[in-house]
């Protein structure tokens, strides 16, 4: 029996409904299983926090390469399946918690833990922001991620954006294979890729509490109207004259007509240097 057909015998068993509202939709291919384990680079000496376990068969798999999973599932009957699994197999080294992964206290987690999941895609953005951001942030993230999320995190110069930008001044991401859609079940309309993300602590570390706040408060000024060249935005979001602006922009040696997308993440580094000596 395949793995998609152990799943659906399972659900039928347990009367167990995937919920596409969720983001509910299951793994089945042993060789993607294979690349995500291998991506994490797991020891008996990490702690792991797995996100969305659904029926478990990639907490299975945590659980023999890691020292400890704590795995955290939001809906409660397939909190209830997993937990009465984990029991019946006496896996001693797997904490269930029941609750929403937004509002999960990573304090308590040892330094250095990293995070590996199937990530529902309709949280993807917001739980990227809060644990990149967090005090006590993972060592590293391997995710499944919505093929066009994934793409976005990777940009280049050109097509940036303010979620791109975010996540590469807290981590290196890169793709590590794309995913198609038949991999999972039910299967979702749109592909996959597994993105392994290492996170920057010495660049971020840099920065204080307030540098930040004050980054992202130009980038997103920055970013506020796609189709406006950066002077414009600069100028209406810091409330300044366009000849300001323009000359914010070439004492970062940046070119006056440049578009927020269109600068790196050293740019914008190099923009906040400049701008803090006029306004922030």
């Amino acid at each position: 029996m395949d793995l998609a057909q152990q799943m659906k015998e399972l659900c039928r068993i347990y009367d167990l409904r995937p919920s596409r509202s969720k983001g509910q939709n299951f793994l089945v291919t042993e060789s993607v299983y294979n690349d995500i384990i291998a991506a994490g680079e797991l020891t008996k000496e990490d702690t792991v926090l797995e996100v969305g376990p659904g029926l478990g068969f990639l907490t299975a798999r945590l659980a023999k390469a890691a020292g400890q999973v704590v795995t955290v599932e939001l809906d409660d009957k397939l909190a209830n399946f997993l937990q009465t699994a984990l029991d019946s197999q006496t896996v001693t080294n797997v904490t269930l918690l029941n609750q929403d992964i937004l509002r999960f206290n990573p304090d308590n987690l040892p330094a250095g833990y990293k995070i590996v999941a199937n990530l529902p895609y309709n949280i993807s953005s917001i739980f990227l922001r809060t644990f990149l951001e967090q005090k006590n942030a993972p060592e590293r993230m391997v995710l499944l991620l919505q093929k066009e999320v994934a793409q976005r995190l990777t940009a280049k110069p050109g097509a940036m954006s303010l979620l791109s930008l975010s996540v590469q001044f807290y981590s290196q991401p890169e793709i590590i294979r794309l995913v198609k859609a038949g991999n999972f079940w039910p299967e979702p309309k749109v592909d996959s890729a597994l993105v392994r993300l290492q996170l920057n602590s010495g660049r971020s570390d840099a920065y204080s509490a307030s540098e930040k706040k004050a980054f992202f408060r130009l980038a997103r000024i920055g970013f506020s109207a796609k189709r406006k060249m950066l002077k414009n935005n600069l100028a209406a979001g810091l409330n300044l004259d366009l000849a300001t602006a323009t000359e914010i922009l070439k004492a970062s040696n940046l070119p006056p007509q440049i578009r927020a997308e269109e600068l790196s993440l050293d740019d914008w580094e190099k923009l906040f240097a400049t701008a803090q000596s006029f306004v922030l």
